[in-house]
């Protein structure tokens, strides 16, 4: 009896060839109109810049990586400045930093990049992206109602 072999069986097959191979056929779709189809997932990105910037130079630092974004597709959802705050242990020697935040849609492909920009620079500290699931992307936006609500209280007061 001869026997067969299967060169490259044990390979793991990605999502979208799955997808291509099972479920397309059913809905009608062709291989090439879904590789033109951008799943767009949503990220958040935590960057410490270092404290010897003056405002001026950490505003552009910041307004270089938004536009950095913008100009590769990204879709920003939300931005914010946390200002100087101590960090838990010292980095280069300092033990505070400015921290941002960016909220932002993409379908993966540029956050090598941005984060090979944040290595380049020596004015980021550390920096962290996280892949945003269901349940993060709704708790976002609770906060983000919940912290204009406080600040339209503040601004009522004044």
């Amino acid at each position: 009896m001869p026997e067969f072999k299967v060169k490259n069986f044990s390979r793991k097959l990605a999502i979208t060839e799955i997808i291509s191979i099972f479920a397309l056929p059913f809905l009608g779709i062709n291989n090439q109109s879904f590789n033109k189809i951008n799943i767009m997932n949503q990220y958040e990105t935590v960057f410490i810049l270092t404290p010897v910037l003056s405002d001026e130079q950490m505003k552009e630092a910041v307004k270089k990586y938004e536009d950095y974004l913008k100009k590769n597709g990204a879709e920003i959802v939300h931005r914010e400045n946390w200002g100087m705050r101590k960090l838990a242990y010292p980095i280069q020697k300092k033990s505070t930093g400015f921290y941002q935040l960016f909220e932002y849609k993409n379908d993966g492909s540029i956050i090598a990049d941005l984060e090979l920009q944040f290595k380049r620079d020596e004015r980021i500290l550390r920096f962290l992206t996280v892949k945003l699931d269901k349940h993060a992307v709704t708790y976002n936006e609770k906060r983000r109602k919940r912290l204009a609500a406080v600040k339209n209280e503040e601004v009522e007061e004044a």
